[in-house]
């Protein structure tokens, strides 16, 4: 039985994403960073303690991330999950990336397991406010309450959101089908997912350039890039439009 055979008879799906699919669209890790921020380790500056240290570095750091993103698109992969999202009465995208690239591609029901690069939270209210895609005028930004605002994304340290891994692993527990798309799945907790989704029966499948920890327990695995590949599984053309899911 194909892929898209599996999606068509599925009731609930999962989708999990990693760096992967962002690195198609020509987003870089930042872990190789020119010029400027060739001195700091990525450990150094996506922490609690190097933001208290210097609000006003760490922020440089963000905007010139969210800058470089700003000129990538959504590729072929982020377009097929979000017209799979479409098809499925059931679905949860939970992904790793912050780039904010599945929202531009049209996926609506998703967990951003490590937060959003586009958003700021108030250190002071706890509340979240969206960011323009222009560089931020003020560093570093502060609320209209007056409180010190910080990007809204995980940081080293830090544990994910409790509402949002209960939201994975609540879908997880229940799906019929559960993609893996893009991740070296090295990250926990959500390389544990696609466990807890087999061990509750659903049929995993993994997409990604390279064999990972999670090759092994997948009843499918196709290599190579997620943006050709993907289309190609759900019975896609290239540019994936709105037409009915069927067998390929």
């Amino acid at each position: 039985m194909t892929l898209a055979e599996r999606l068509a008879g599925a009731r609930s799906v999962v989708v999990l994403t990693g760096a992967g699919v962002s690195a198609e669209s020509g987003v870089p890790t930042f872990r190789g960073a020119d010029g400027l921020w060739r001195q700091y380790r990525v450990e150094d500056l996506a922490t609690p303690e190097a933001f208290r240290r210097n609000p006003r570095l760490v922020w440089e750091w963000y905007d010139w991330r969210r800058q470089l993103i700003a000129g990538c698109a959504p590729n072929p992969a982020h377009a097929a999950i979000a017209w799979l999202e479409r098809q499925v009465p059931e679905f949860l995208l939970v992904t790793q990336n912050v780039d904010g690239l599945h929202r531009r591609a049209g996926s609506v029901r998703m967990v951003e397991l490590h937060g959003n690069l586009w958003r700021a939270r108030c250190l002071q209210e706890g509340t979240t406010r969206d960011l323009p895609d222009v560089p931020l005028a003020e560093m570093p930004p502060r609320c209209s309450c007056g409180g010190l605002l910080r990007p809204d994304v995980v940081w080293f340290g830090e544990a994910l959101p409790p509402s949002a891994l209960e939201q994975a692993l609540q879908a997880a527990d229940s799906c019929d089908v559960f993609l893996v798309v893009g991740t070296s799945a090295a990250v926990q907790p959500a390389a544990s997912l696609p466990r807890v989704a087999r061990e509750h029966g659903a049929f995993v499948v993994e997409v990604n350039l390279e064999s990972t920890p999670l090759t092994g327990i997948a009843h499918d695995r196709h290599h190579g890039k997620a943006g050709v590949l993907l289309p190609r599984l759900l019975g896609l053309s290239p540019s994936p439009g709105p037409q009915p899911l069927s067998p390929a």
